[in-house]
């Protein structure tokens, strides 16, 4: 069990996962307690006078609501001397994005609620497989025997190789999670790629990322199945170099082979779906079936039928780092500066694109396909339709409309669907409660259809 040590290092970011991860990691018995820490919390956010939280230290400022609003029924938000109270139906994306996230002073609060209930366990990875009642660990085999062209030599350079990792299945409420193999002709299937930089997080049920798998089962009667790829996750200084790219991609093209010869589904009824990071491995791994299909020296499944990418992370470099951009503009997101060269989001980069370094972003057409640099030449004929998801106030913005506009000059219009939540954060359907989640959802479900 992990004990937070130091709050006041914990960034808001951080903070916010934690707390997701908080909500589904701890026992039932457990909740009712929380709830407590729960419900303090959001009389911690800024609103009209009255007396203070007994439980929150005068220094980190700002009034706990009267005693006659009820945080159950009102919430009560907005920066100092700009009140506005709130029903649970207008507590909308501005609130989420603009207003909440950005108060780093709550940083320290909600670690002290985490410390307060004993910490929280460390994700599973991809060494082991963890039992969970919600979904079903399996072992996935690599498929060595897949790599080929420019994966070969990137491979090669960063001294990595394909391998066994685990995987999780997921399933529609009332149904076991793991499908009967082989599958029934005609069944459709999620391939799910989580996010978190590919550096943090996990496939494994209880991380943060999962309320995105559990949605998308429940959207349509014949897509009533998802695997989760327990990827391998990239590290640097202070920790190990290890996994760097292409690392991932071994991984996933090893679960879209497990679906295609193991499970019997029919590739062109594989729906590969990823969020944030997940979305940019999920880019990569159909370029890599698109690109080799029909090669003689490895025997490829075919591309899959659709791909679904949800705030794709899509350009690692910092063409779209340009004042004016969303990259700066949006401030209220859950990723922090991007240009940061202590932050989460330049750490992440470092650790994934390991040897083969920085520069190689900007050209790479599987690491920044939406890369706007003058010799990037990231190109999507062949590609499968797609639907895009982003946030109207995500930092990852400017970025996921050059892909769109990238993918639409390439297969049409007609094969790209884009959906935009305005004043929606990055990779709000990790967060089911975000008021944006439940019209996206229904974008999707169309969609689907």
């Amino acid at each position: 069990m992990s004990r937070l040590s130091s709050p006041s290092d914990l960034s808001f970011s951080d903070a916010l996962i934690q707390l997701s991860l908080l909500l589904q990691a701890v026992s039932p018995a457990s909740r009712d307690g929380f709830r407590i820490h729960q419900t303090a919390l959001e009389n911690a956010l800024p609103c009209v006078s009255g007396s203070r939280h007994p439980l929150r230290p005068a220094s980190m400022g700002g009034d706990v609501c009267p005693a006659d609003i009820s945080t159950s029924t009102r919430l009560v938000v907005g920066p100092r001397n700009q009140n506005c109270i709130l029903s649970p139906s207008e507590y909308c994306q501005c609130q989420v994005s603009c207003l909440f996230i950005q108060k780093k002073r709550h940083v320290d609060y909600i670690a002290a609620c985490l410390n307060s209930v004993g910490g929280i366990p460390p994700l599973p990875d991809h060494h082991a497989i963890l039992s969970s009642k919600e979904a079903q660990g399996i072992w996935i085999d690599g498929a060595p025997e897949l790599i080929t062209g420019d994966l070969k030599l990137w491979t090669a350079l960063s001294k990595v190789e394909s391998t066994r990792i685990p995987g999780y299945w997921f399933g529609k409420r009332g149904i076991v999670p793991e499908p009967k193999i082989p599958v029934q002709a005609g069944e459709r299937v999620f391939l799910f790629l989580h996010g978190g930089g590919y550096i943090v997080l996990s496939a494994h049920p209880r991380s943060p990322t999962t309320p995105i798998p559990r949605s998308l089962v429940e959207l349509s009667g014949t897509v009533p199945h998802a695997l989760a790829v327990e990827y391998r996750l990239s590290s640097t200084h202070p920790l190990p170099d290890r996994h760097p790219f292409p690392t991932a991609l071994l991984d996933a093209l090893a679960g879209y082979n497990y679906l295609v010869n193991v499970a019997g589904y029919h590739p062109s009824n594989i729906i590969v779906v990823g969020d944030s990071a997940g979305g940019n491995l999920a880019l990569a791994l159909v370029r890599y079936l698109v690109e080799n299909k029909g090669v003689t020296d490895v025997q490829l499944p075919s591309p899959p039928g659709s791909l679904l990418l949800l705030a794709p992370w899509t350009d690692l470099s910092d063409s779209h780092d340009i004042p004016g951009s969303s990259s700066f503009t949006n401030k209220g997101d859950i990723l922090k500066d991007m240009t940061d060269k202590a932050g989460f989001v330049c750490h992440a980069k470092r650790a994934f694109l390991g040897p083969h370094g920085l520069e190689m972003a900007a050209t790479n057409r599987y690491i920044s396909p939406a890369s706007l640099h003058p010799l990037a030449n990231a190109r999507f004929t062949g590609f499968p339709r797609t639907f895009i998801q982003a946030g109207g106030a995500e930092r990852l913005l400017d970025q996921i409309r050059t892909l769109r506009e990238k993918m639409v000059a390439d297969i049409g219009e007609n094969e790209v669907t884009y959906y935009e939540a305005t004043d929606a954060i990055h990779d709000y359907l990790a967060f089911p409660w975000h008021p944006a989640c439940p019209p996206t959802l229904e974008a999707i479900q169309q969609w689907l259809a």
